[in-house]
């Protein structure tokens, strides 16, 4: 396709050293200045822009039952487009090198261009490697920002621990030069890199496309785990990810909701290191695993005075005590504070627990390390909450939850 400019990855790698200086920081200016001067993007050749143009090519769309934060729509000549709910949009093709005519060259230049099946993937969102391992793809990722002690999956642990998957430093400063060698051809980032947004379009500067992936502001579990036929298209296993996301929709379905008889009250929530309960907000995808498990959220109806997409919001051990005191069941995350291993251990953080309803009973239970990380889990962890709901005395043969005596 005529039009378009490239520049090699390859290229800059002797430039790594001065990346750091403002003369190497204006002569890329420069030089992209004189690229789009050249006539690089630009207009179509045909003079067609815009949403008729598309029309005519569209094939059909990705279906999605659950999913919000992105949709995917197919087009003529194995090209896909896919439209992230931040804005940013990525085009999916099988040869960035030669694209079709009809695409319009001022829309493109706007797109992240992305060539699939991708084959050295950098993966700095952890949520993302366990879609990617479900469906058979982690064979491409070579490269990880996560190091080997932060991983609660062991596969993926041990895996970069023996250098397989290469951990490269925290996402917000990334060995640039190892991108380079790696001939990395995808960089998988979460929303966190807006923090470091420098970081983004540095690596962008080295050729390098990148996806902010935006699973976990889904508010349907199974929202969060549909992102995997996201990853099945750009890494070639659409069949795979269709296949892993059918049968987790299938065992939700299978819960019986029934062996519940009242729906029981729930409190998730952990304490951190400044005695703050930190809790769910409504809505969230864990409250509604919660809700899909046959219980109820003790906390709806709590708001935040704080104004942020977060799906967590920080309570006084005070207000707490006043929403879940007569919780039927508390379940601690274990995520970042880390883990209880039995009922004193929560009664340690404060005295206030020993009311709660739920520690007078001893329905008190704590989640798995891993559990945020093991996002293809969201099934299995409905169907596990839903035994506990249902009166379940102990936690055998549970994965994602452990019972506090």
């Amino acid at each position: 396709m005529q039009g378009y400019c490239c520049i090699k990855a390859v290229s800059l790698h002797s430039l790594i050293p001065f990346m750091k200086t403002k003369k190497f920081l204006t002569t890329i200016i420069t030089l992209l200045l004189a690229l789009v001067l050249a006539g690089c993007g630009g207009s179509g050749t045909d003079g067609e822009t815009g949403t008729g143009v598309w029309d005519e090519h569209l094939t059909g769309s990705m279906e999605l039952r659950y999913a919000d934060q992105f949709h995917v729509d197919h087009y003529e000549d194995g090209i896909s487009v896919i439209t992230v709910e931040d804005g940013l949009r990525y085009l999916v093709t099988e040869n960035a090198e030669t694209l079709p005519e009809w695409l319009p060259e001022d829309e493109v230049s706007g797109m992240t261009v992305i060539t699939s099946p991708v084959h050295a993937v950098y993966n700095a969102a952890s949520s993302a490697m366990d879609l990617i391992d479900a469906m058979g793809g982690l064979d491409a990722v070579i490269m990880t920002s996560t190091q080997a002690s932060d991983w609660g999956i062991d596969k993926i642990k041990k895996l970069v621990e023996n250098d397989t998957i290469r951990y490269i430093g925290k996402y917000r400063a990334p060995d640039y030069e190892a991108l380079l060698e790696g001939d990395v051809d995808l960089a998988i980032e979460s929303t966190m890199i807006y923090h470091s947004p420098q970081v983004k379009e540095a690596i962008e500067e080295l050729g390098i496309p990148v996806l902010v992936e935006r699973s976990s502001y889904e508010s349907d579990p199974l929202g969060r785990l549909e992102w995997i036929k996201l990853y099945g298209l750009l890494f070639g296993k659409s069949d795979e990810a269709q296949a892993f996301f059918d049968e987790a929709v299938a065992k939700i379905e299978a819960v019986d909701t029934d062996a519940v008889k009242e729906a029981p009250s729930v409190a998730f929530f952990s304490v951190n290191s400044n005695g703050s309960v930190v809790v769910r907000k409504p809505g969230d995808y864990v409250t509604k695993m919660i809700e899909t498990a046959g219980g109820t959220y003790a906390l709806d109806g709590i708001t935040s005075e704080e104004d942020n997409a977060l799906s967590t919001m920080n309570m006084q051990m005070e207000a707490f005590y006043d929403k879940a005191v007569d919780a039927d069941i508390l379940i601690y995350n274990s995520t970042i504070e880390g883990g209880l291993d039995g009922i004193n251990d929560l009664t340690a953080l404060s005295d206030e627990f020993e009311d709660f309803a739920a520690v007078k009973s001893g329905n008190v239970w704590c989640t798995d390390a891993s559990t945020f990380q093991r996002t293809t889990g969201a099934a299995d962890m409905i169907v596990e909450m839903n035994r506990i709901f249902a009166g379940a005395v102990d936690d055998s043969g549970m994965e994602y939850f452990h019972k506090l005596d």
